[in-house]
C-alpha cells in the first residue's frame, strides 16, 4: 500500500483529536490548579484558555498540513520550514517525548484506575499488557483500527457526557465559595501560567490531524474542519467537566489532590457509586492510548522515507499500519513503564512538546513572508492575531516553566542531544545513498 493512500475520513480525524486529548489529566489536575493559583474562577478560565490556545495552533498546523499534505507532523512541516535537522530533532523528540512516554503515562493510570475496580492487580504488568494489546489492535489493517478508535471514542464521550450531567443536578454547590485570591490577581501570576503547562499536557493532541494528513480524504478541507471540530468539542467538555469537579466538592477538600474526579463523584453519588468515574476513565484512557498508538507511528514512517538507514520503519503491507514503527514506539513505552513515575512523564512531556508546537506556528509567519505565492488551499483564521497570541502564550508558559523547573529542560535537552547524534548517523546513510 502506497503511504500517501487516502483511507482516513474528517469523522475519524476528529475523533482522533478528541481520543488524543480527552486522557487522565482532566480529571487529575485541577487540584493541583486550586491548590497553587487558589481561586477556582481562574481555574476554570485557564481550561478556557488552554482550549483556545489549542485551537489558535490548530489553526495555524491547518494552514501548513494543508499547504504540505503528509505524514509525520512536526517532522515533515519543520524540515521543510527551517531545516531538516529540526524536523528530525522534533520527529525523534516526538516520539520518544511526544508519543512513547504520553503512552506509557496512560497506561500507568488506565491501571490505577482500573486497580479500584478490581483491587490488587499489578501496576505495571497491566500498563504493559494494555501498551501490547493496542500497538496489536492498530498493526492490523488501516480501516479495522480506526473502526475500533472510533468505537471507543464514541463510548468514551457517551459515560462522560452522562457524568458532567448528572453534576447540573447536584443538591450542593461549590463553584462561589469564598477563595483567597481574586480572579485578577490569580490569571496574572506565575501560578496560572505554569498551570497553563499542564493544562496544556491534557490538551495535547489538538495536532494529532497533522501526523495522518498523508492519509486524510481531502486534506485542504478535512484538516482544518477536524482541528475545529475536535478542538472546540473538547473544549467545551473540558471546561464543563472541571466546573462539576468544581461545584460538587469544597476547596479544602480537592486542593493538592490527583483524585480530583473521584472527590467530586463521591459527593454526586456516594462512596459506592462513585467507582463509575473509574469505568469512565479507564475507557478514556484506551481510547487515548489507542490515538497516540495510532499517530506516533507515523512521524517513524516519514522519517523512514526520507532517511534510508531508518527505511524499514516506512516498509506497510496488505493496507495494515507501519508496524515496524509501531514495535519500536510500543517498545519505548514498555521502557517508560518500567523505569519513570507519571509525574514526571507529564511535566517533560508538556515542556518539550509546547517548544516544537511554538516553533511550528511561527512557521507560519516565516511561509509568508519567504514564500507569498505558496500555494495554500486553507489560510489561518484570523491571522495574524491568532497565531501571534498562540505564540506569546507559549513564550510565556515555557518562560516560567524554565525557571521555576529547570531540571524538565534538561530533560529535553538530554532527548534533543541524543536526536542530534542519531541525526548524524541517519544522514552519513543519505549521503552514501546519494
Amino acid at each position: 500500500m502506497s503511504v500517501k493512500e487516502q483511507r482516513i475520513g474528517l469523522f475519524t480525524a476528529s475523533n482522533l483529536i478528541v481520543a488524543s486529548m480527552v486522557g487522565t489529566g482532566v480529571f487529575t489536575t485541577s487540584g493541583f490548579l486550586v491548590a497553587d493559583i487558589r481561586s477556582k474562577t481562574a481555574v476554570l478560565v485557564a481550561w478556557v484558555v488552554g482550549g483556545i490556545l489549542a485551537l489558535f495552533g490548530g489553526l495555524a498546523y491547518a494552514e501548513l498540513g494543508a499547504a504540505f499534505p503528509g505524514n509525520g507532523g512536526e517532522y515533515q512541516l519543520l524540515s521543510r520550514i527551517y531545516h531538516p535537522v529540526v524536523g528530525f530533532l522534533a520527529g525523534w523528540t516526538s516520539l520518544v517525548i511526544g508519543f512513547s512516554a504520553p503512552i506509557a503515562a496512560y497506561g500507568i493510570g488506565f491501571a490505577k484506575y482500573l486497580g479500584q475496580l478490581f483491587p490488587g492487580l499489578p501496576e505495571k504488568p497491566v500498563a504493559i499488557a494494555l501498551v501490547v494489546l493496542m500497538s496489536l489492535i492498530h498493526s492490523l489493517k488501516v480501516e479495522t483500527s480506526t473502526k475500533w478508535q472510533d468505537a471507543l471514542t464514541y463510548g468514551k464521550l457517551a459515560l462522560i457526557i452522562v457524568f458532567c450531567g448528572a453534576g447540573l443536578l447536584s443538591a450542593e454547590h461549590f463553584i462561589g465559595e469564598p477563595m483567597p485570591v481574586a480572579l485578577g490577581e490569580a490569571t496574572l501570576s506565575g501560578a496560572f501560567a505554569t498551570g497553563l503547562i499542564w493544562i496544556s499536557f491534557s490538551y495535547s493532541g489538538w495536532n494529532a490531524a497533522s501526523y495522518i494528513a498523508g492519509e486524510l480524504k481531502d486534506p485542504a478541507k478535512n484538516l482544518p474542519r477536524a482541528v475545529i471540530l475536535g478542538t472546540l468539542s473538547v473544549t467545551v467538555l473540558y471546561t464543563w467537566l472541571n466546573w462539576v469537579f468544581l461545584d460538587a466538592a469544597p476547596a479544602a477538600e480537592i486542593a493538592g489532590k490527583v483524585e480530583v474526579a473521584h472527590i467530586a463523584a463521591r459527593h454526586l453519588f456516594g462512596d459506592a457509586a462513585s467507582k463509575m468515574i473509574a469505568v469512565v476513565i479507564a475507557l478514556g484512557l484506551l481510547s487515548t492510548t489507542g490515538a497516540m498508538i495510532m499517530t506516533g507511528p507515523r512521524v517513524l514512517e516519514a522519517m523512514g522515507t526520507d532517511y534510508p538507514r531508518l527505511g524499514a520503519f516506512a516498509e506497510r503491507s496488505g493496507g495494515r499500519g507501519p508496524v515496524k514503527a509501531i514495535v519500536v514506539q510500543g517498545t519505548l513505552a514498555v521502557v517508560f513503564v518500567v523505569t519513570a513515575s507519571f509525574d514526571a512523564l507529564v511535566n517533560t512531556v508538556g515542556f518539550v512538546l509546547s517548544l516544537w508546537c511554538l516553533l511550528t506556528v511561527l512557521g507560519v509567519f516565516v511561509m509568508r513572508l519567504r514564500e507569498p505565492t505558496l500555494a495554500r488551499p486553507y489560510k489561518t483564521l484570523g491571522y495574524p492575531i491568532t497565531p501571534a497570541l498562540f505564540i506569546a502564550l507559549s513564550v510565556w508558559m515555557i518562560g516560567h516553566q524554565v525557571l521555576e523547573k529547570p531540571v524538565i529542560a534538561a530533560y529535553g535537552a538530554g532527548a534533543v542531544a541524543t536526536g542530534l547524534l542519531l541525526y548524524v548517523w541517519a544522514k552519513q546513510g543519505t549521503a552514501r545513498s546519494g
